[in-house]
């Protein structure tokens, strides 16, 4: 029979607002079985009747039978006729039974594979879920036209029906890969035909699909010093061996990637060549083809990803490396999570054409592939001549706005920060000019409601100053002032 303890446990969950939207039923099996797994109901020890248990609880006997019906079909019980019900002997198997209520208990040290405890010890990636000042890489998606995105996504639904509820190519829907390739073609320079665009959940997940297909454990692929943080992660994931390559106002220096080579042979590079994270340089256009000749020469491959080539304020941003690479050694990657909005969840790569087969069937084993009807739309969106009048309004605005947040910082943070004000992208690089630790003002400054992301974490050498980036993209002018004047008394307070 129960214990009074043991009866009122049964109430608490039946009555616990967490499981009211469970039946009645469902909440006795669930509480009953919680104290078999607690160990205080042991094998063998009787349960009360059912017309018994249900007077106790206020309940209908069926209720107590429905429950004490399902817990003997899930082997927690025996029902023996002429006799009664009583715990059954198989529970004393049960793994770790009786463990919950011993919170002393030790526990087992954690055992990953030496690439899960990479990606576990690097601290993985972080998305800045809610726009506050000054998240980096975060765009303005107050201004995007979202009532002509959904009229384009109910013409696709009327159009394809429940089809475009179905499965996608792996390679990704034919009408996106098209108006891909027709717009870095036309406004990036590249050579691309839709056969050679995958399209993907992301560019972090390309950069993932590149260390894995191109590289083995070991081997070494430069690097950019600075570099951005998500590709440095995923190629330690990997388990390749980054070799930082300095860089100067026009970007790599290409040089020092030479002379590396001679002594630690890499089998790719990685560039951000039209706007540099995190410092802003644009790669000279003869170190551009410096990089594709020795990519030739060395059989090596390079990741280019164009990040924020989109906004570019004081004029077109320069033509991809991947189209004046006439040797298919060059992967181009692209996302529309910084362009459009991050929800949207796709990006692309442009790859050699003896890449696609490789890369695609590669894919199907991460997420098998991207959902059709956000691909239909986009494709629409962008054929309608939508995306490229966002991006010319978006471009007006991310321009006033860095200028603004260079006003602000000499206005109220002069004694604190010097501004790197770049040609471009959603981000300011700004320097520290007092001797405040950078990792205790980002955790200060997030305390009070500001992101901030570190420029120490981007360096490999210590020869670097430290200092943030900082985001201006999602915040009027108004809320960068107030989150200017915020940051100002964090850095006051830290002031030595």
């Amino acid at each position: 029979m129960f214990k009074h303890a043991q009866l009122e446990s049964v109430k608490v969950w039946m009555n616990d607002p967490v499981h009211e939207a469970l039946p009645l039923h469902v909440r006795i099996r669930l509480a009953v079985r919680q104290l078999i797994l607690d160990g205080a109901l042991k094998a063998g020890h009787p349960l009360p009747a059912s017309r018994a248990l249900a007077k106790s609880l206020g309940v209908s006997r069926g209720t107590v039978e429905e429950a004490y019906s399902q817990l003997h079909t899930e082997g927690f019980i025996e029902r023996r006729v002429g006799s009664g019900t009583f715990i059954s002997e198989q529970v004393q198997r049960l793994p770790g039974r009786g463990l919950v209520r011993r919170s002393s208990a030790p526990k087992p040290a954690l055992r990953l594979s030496q690439r899960g405890s990479a990606m576990f010890s690097s601290g993985g990636l972080r998305d800045f879920v809610a726009p506050r000042a000054f998240a980096p890489g975060v765009p303005e998606t107050r201004n995007f036209p979202l009532h002509t995105w959904e009229r384009l996504q109910r013409l696709e639904i009327k159009e394809y029906g429940t089809q475009a509820l179905l499965h996608s190519e792996p390679q990704g829907v034919e009408s996106l890969r098209r108006a891909i390739a027709d717009y870095v073609n036309l406004e990036r320079g590249a050579h691309a035909t839709p056969d050679r665009v995958l399209v993907l959940t992301s560019s972090q997940q390309a950069l993932t699909l590149c260390a894995t297909v191109l590289l083995d454990a070991g081997d070494r692929i430069f690097v950019e010093d600075p570099v951005y943080h998500g590709a440095r992660k995923a190629f330690d994931a990997a388990g390749l061996q980054c070799v930082p390559v300095p860089l100067d106002a026009d970007g790599m220096k290409v040089e020092q990637l030479q002379a590396a080579q001679a002594e630690v042979a890499a089998k790719a590079v990685f560039l951000t060549p039209s706007h540099q994270f995190p410092t802003g340089a644009t790669l000279a256009l003869e170190r551009r083809l410096a990089i594709i000749e020795w990519a030739q020469r060395e059989q090596a491959w390079i990741i280019e990803d164009d990040y924020d080539s989109e906004f570019h304020y004081a004029s077109k941003p320069t033509a991809c490396v991947q189209g004046l690479d006439p040797h298919e050694r060059t992967i181009y990657i692209g996302t529309f999570s910084k362009s459009l909005f991050p929800g949207l969840r796709i990006g692309y790569m442009v790859l050699p054409p003896q890449l696609v087969a490789p890369m695609t069937v590669a894919r199907t084993l991460l997420d098998g592939h991207s959902a059709p009807l956000p691909q239909l739309t986009l494709a629409r969106f962008i054929e309608g001549g939508h995306f490229s009048a966002h991006i010319r309004t978006m471009r007006a605005v991310y321009a006033e706005r860095r200028d603004v947040l260079e006003r602000l910082v000499r206005t109220y943070l002069v004694d604190f920060l010097e501004p790197r004000v770049p040609k471009g992208g959603m981000q300011m690089p700004c320097i520290l000019t007092q001797d405040i630790p950078e990792a205790v003002a980002v955790e200060t400054a997030k305390r009070a409601g500001i992101d901030l992301l570190g420029l120490t974490a981007l360096h490999a050498s210590t020869k670097h100053k430290a200092g943030f980036l900082m985001g201006f993209a999602a915040h009027t002018p108004g809320e960068m002032e107030v989150g200017v004047k915020k940051l100002a008394h964090v850095l006051q307070a830290l002031k030595p």
